[in-house]
């Protein structure tokens, strides 16, 4: 399975998504925000970072990248696409998920390992979780905090479609402790927490569990690899 991982001007994180496609036991193949080819790749990870500053709003100019257009294709046709952190914004930007991301509450950047609750394990980046399942891993961000209409929170509620939610502390405001949603679908998941920054034993947070020390976000990139080998 190959997965395209878009670098944006200002993208921190691609390198460690590629990195952790490649733990999972897929190819991360690079891909850049100013072509429209995606090289054909199974599935697309859109990384955390600052793309273009985080001017205008964060993730609205990366939205109308050249690129977005294939992307927003391939997600309309079913292709998995995660947006993680600035990620996430690009996909509440470009309407492939409802709700938008704001500045935290409480005015700061905030960083810190983040407790969470898997809420929905249906989608195509959640399937190897189990429901309810609680796990952590690192947050960083600015404008984190999840905004929705009330129309649009009871529909992504009643729907089923919050997929992860904070625990303990909500680090941002975000409404309902929200911090992941995703598509009708389930193909499209925005997460604002970095799944790839715990992908290896000794080198991410901590768990009450010793067997999934430090890999609690490996399952995200695992759950994509599976559910692709299902459908094919």
């Amino acid at each position: 399975m190959r997965i395209g991982v878009v670098t944006f001007p200002g993208s921190l994180d691609d390198r460690d998504a590629q990195r952790a496609i490649r733990l999972a036991g897929a190819e991360p193949v690079a891909l850049w925000h100013g072509e429209h080819d995606l090289h054909g790749v199974d599935a697309l990870v859109l990384p955390g970072g600052f793309s273009y500053g985080d001017y205008l709003r964060a993730g609205a100019i990366a939205s109308l990248s050249p690129i977005m257009a294939e992307v927003i294709d391939a997600a309309n046709k079913g292709m998995p696409v995660l947006g993680i952190c600035n990620g996430f914004q690009m996909l509440a930007e470009a309407h492939l998920l409802e709700g938008g991301l704001i500045r935290n509450d409480h005015g700061r950047f905030i960083c810190r390992d983040q407790k969470l609750r898997i809420e929905n394990n249906a989608t195509d980046w959640t399937g190897s979780f189990e429901a309810g399942q609680e796990i952590t891993i690192p947050l960083k961000n600015g404008e984190g905090g999840f905004t929705a209409s009330a129309d649009a929170i009871a529909r992504l509620e009643g729907e089923g479609r919050v997929v992860a939610r904070y625990l303990e502390v909500n680090p941002n405001g975000s409404l309902n402790d929200i911090a992941g949603v995703s598509n009708a679908r389930g193909n499209v998941v925005g997460l604002m927490p970095h799944p790839e920054h715990a992908v290896e034993p000794g080198f991410g947070p901590d768990t009450a569990d010793a067997m999934r020390s430090g890999v609690d976000g490996l399952t995200f990139f695992a759950s994509a690899i599976e559910r692709a080998l299902v459908s094919r």
